[in-house]
């Protein structure tokens, strides 16, 4: 018999973690029929190398609940194992991707802050230092928003209006400190990783790398768990109890129950893991990167211009915290972490990247420029409206909306200057106050609607308001264009097919 074994890719494309998630599924039953298996993402995939892949499988999150599709399940089962050689059974545990290998000294360096010489991206992002963090919703206001101000220097970082900056945040201290307690951990151990198959160690891990570094900033232990986390987790079990529940998460049947356990109420790994307690104490450290997945980066719109603001990248964001079934209020992982830090406790540093966004704002001088962005989606506009009106460009009309005139209006010191200033044009929209400056076919400003090449660009939460501003442009290219409805629609069609008419939207 022979004891090669075939090697399989699995390669995904994922932005909630989904087809991840079914990516490592899949990954775990090819697994159990002997085959070489490795798990990667394709924005971390080498293409090139392609070629010399005997298998590939590219996944992608079209499998309704995060079930491998049927073809995909009839492939692993029909797959010819040699002869004599069975699948290995489903409650069996699958060696680990990596072994630790604690280091019998601890080492005490701190980390240097090294120096860039080319663009800083995901691998080598740039320590920025936070200089400024300042609340701009009012205290009695239901939703803190911060404006926050990262110094770059030295960074060799350069964007444009529409651009966003990228960075990953860390776990709290408290989720770490209860992490350590669980696996009996000390934070400031070390260790190197060790692949056990054909497994790299992930590029981020440096080696050898700290328990603290590990759990603060590298593993997502505050994530909701998909699926994949609890079927790992059931080959665990040796109480009957918990492993019949862990055996219904981890089926088919029992999604909509996993659903009602995690999902809805947006439980955390380490919350699942201390209702769990026989089966945690059963987990090893070298199963840890099998469980949770790396920190995902977060973007965040740029709301400054390098031409106002040299060396400096300032962003509007809001802190996420709701209630939900659970005692403990939920928290956005960023934004509370962001938050949290103070620079006038001395310097903190931020590593982070710039990525090019998916807005584009016209270069020359005449075209007008109509910005719809309510809330915190008013931030890519006002960097357009620092760097435009910093090379001349006045031809700025900005609709911006909140929920009230003295709580919630992001930078209005600033828009009321450059109105004063004639640098812009601004309607605003207050919905607790009922106060609406609306735009009417006798204003004289609504000229700008009737420039044949005026582009309009929007920044919108994806539920209702993309649908909103459509059916306001249309209702305006009828009344102020004197076009028919049918005509309009073809002038909305034109305009996004020649990126006059751009959108970007965030769930």
């Amino acid at each position: 018999m022979s004891t090669s074994r075939p090697s399989l890719l699995v390669l995904y494309g994922s932005q909630t973690g989904t087809a991840q998630d079914t990516a490592e599924r899949i990954g775990c039953q090819a697994q159990r029929r002997r085959l070489k298996v490795r798990v990667e993402a394709l924005d971390t995939y080498n293409v090139a190398n392609l070629i010399s892949e005997s298998l590939v499988v590219f996944v992608c999150a079209t499998t309704g609940q995060g079930d491998p599709p049927d073809n995909m399940k009839k492939a692993l089962t029909l797959y010819p194992l040699p002869t004599g050689v069975a699948p290995i059974p489903d409650e069996e545990k699958l060696p680990p991707r990596y072994t630790f290998q604690f280091l019998t000294e601890e080492l005490c360096k701190k980390e240097q802050l090294q120096k860039y010489d080319g663009a800083p991206t995901s691998l080598q992002p740039f320590p920025a230092r936070l200089v400024f963090n300042q609340r701009v919703t009012h205290v009695s206001h239901f939703q803190d928003v911060r404006h926050i101000e990262f110094d770059i220097t030295g960074s060799n970082i350069e964007y444009s209006a529409g651009d966003i900056v990228m960075m990953r945040p860390c776990n709290a201290a408290e989720n770490v400190e209860q992490f350590c307690q669980l696996f009996k951990l000390n934070p400031e151990s070390y260790f190197t990783l060790s692949p056990t198959e054909s497994s790299t160690v992930p590029a981020r891990l440096p080696q050898p790398c700290s328990v603290r570094f590990l759990l603060e900033e590298f593993l997502d232990i505050s994530a909701v768990p998909r699926r994949s986390f609890f079927e790992l987790l059931a080959t665990f079990a040796t109480d009957e109890l918990e492993r019949e529940k862990l055996l219904e998460f981890s089926s088919a049947q029992g999604q909509d129950a996993l659903h009602s356990y995690c999902n809805r109420p947006r439980r955390t790994a380490l919350e699942v893991l201390s209702d769990f307690p026989h089966t945690s104490a059963e987990l090893t450290v070298d199963y840890l990167l099998d469980l949770f997945p790396e920190i995902q980066p977060r973007s965040f719109s740029i709301a400054s211009s390098l031409l106002q603001h040299p060396n400096r990248i300032q962003i509007l964001l809001a802190v996420v915290k709701y209630k939900t079934m659970l005692l403990k209020p939920r928290k956005g992982l960023c934004s509370s972490w962001l938050a949290s830090l103070d620079p006038s406790r001395g310097y903190i540093y931020v590593p982070l990247w710039v990525k090019k966004g998916g807005l584009r704002f016209p270069q020359d001088l005449d075209t007008p420029v109509i910005m719809v962005g309510p809330g915190t989606g008013v931030a890519p506009f006002r960097s357009a409206l620092q760097e435009r009106i910093a090379l001349g460009k006045i031809a700025n009309v900005l609709f911006f909306g909140c929920r009230s005139k003295s709580k919630d209006f992001y930078c209005r010191s600033e828009w009321e200057e450059k109105v004063q200033a004639n640098q812009m044009i601004l309607f605003t929209a207050f919905s607790r106050d009922q106060v609406w400056w609306l735009l009417s076919p006798e204003d004289d400003r609504a000229n700008s609607w009737n420039e044949r090449t005026s582009k309009i660009v929007e920044a919108l939460n994806a539920k209702q308001m993309p649908t909103s501003v459509c059916d306001a442009l249309m209702e305006v290219f009828q009344t102020v264009g004197g076009q028919s409805e049918s005509q309009a629609h073809e002038m909305l069609d034109a305009m996004e097919k020649s990126g006059r008419f751009q959108s970007e939207t965030w769930s």
